[in-house]
């Protein structure tokens, strides 16, 4: 299940990409199908040992393209261990709205992105994600939980603080909001509640087989409760870094929870 476009990221043989909170790998097997360069980057170690069997296993079967590279790689998104402009790609994909210090990480995903390259970052949109809020707080308030509601604009201008191009923004998962809401007012724990089964098994299905009538339905709601929005950027060929962007967030940007102990 992609929340990326990779039509729209150019990414092919050669292309260098890194995956930033790859959490289960599943860009960063996307990336690497398509015969990229990939470094899938997070800091669970758990996560991290499988999305490398993964990986592994795709060379061994011959699923990447003859000299497509990977690699998992552990580490803190707030100090990524690469040089300034090291990857063509570089994608965010749903860890955004985990990182209190999300200034930080935007200058980190920005510095080590090629001139030319592009940055692909997705967040739970925020209409969605405030109805999650209300119905549960079981959903957010949690250690490694989500610690803010991006809108799609306040996101958009803090990228935009560091120069870059914004390019277009899509949603994407539709079907997967009242999932959430579901699981919200039932209790997130509660995984054999019937009703949870039973959408979850409507999820699996779709994904597994995608029937053209939940790929319709899909495309014909994301506009209106899409769970995810994904914003595209590009670096000038011709990027000069820009003055330290100061860590910051107003309420009128984000709203803000602390985990509970």
């Amino acid at each position: 299940m992609l929340t990326v476009d990779f039509g729209r990221l150019g990414v092919g043989p050669g292309t260098s990409v890194i995956d930033v909170g790859c959490g289960a790998g599943r860009h960063s097997f996307e990336a690497y199908r398509r015969g990229a360069d990939v470094v899938a980057f997070d800091q669970n170690t758990e996560d991290l040992n499988a999305v490398d069997e993964i990986l592994q296993a795709m060379k061994e079967q011959g699923e990447a393209p003859e000299g497509a590279r990977a690699e998992a790689v552990k580490g803190d998104a707030l100090d990524l261990p690469y040089a300034d402009g090291t990857f063509d790609v570089v994608i965010a994909s749903e860890i955004l709205e985990h990182v209190p210090a999300d200034d930080r990480a935007i200058a980190e995903l920005v510095r080590v992105l090629k001139p030319g390259g592009s940055l692909a970052i997705t967040v739970p949109r925020w209409l969605p994600e405030r109805i999650c809020w209300m119905l549960s707080d079981e959903y957010h308030a949690n250690e490694g939980g989500h610690v803010r509601i991006y809108r799609a604009d306040a996101l958009r201008n803090k990228v935009l603080a560091h120069d870059l191009r914004y390019t277009f923004s899509h949603h994407a998962h539709a079907l997967h909001s009242p999932f959430w809401w579901l699981k919200c007012a039932v209790g997130t724990s509660k995984n054999d509640h019937p009703a949870v089964a039973a959408y979850h098994k409507l999820l699996v299905w779709d994904m597994v087989d995608q029937p053209w009538i939940t790929r319709r339905a899909e495309e014909l709601l994301n506009p209106l409760v899409g769970k995810s929005v994904a914003l595209y950027f590009e670096k000038p060929a011709a990027f000069q870094e820009p003055a330290a962007v100061q860590e910051s967030a107003t309420p009128d940007d984000v709203e803000v929870t602390r985990a509970r102990d």
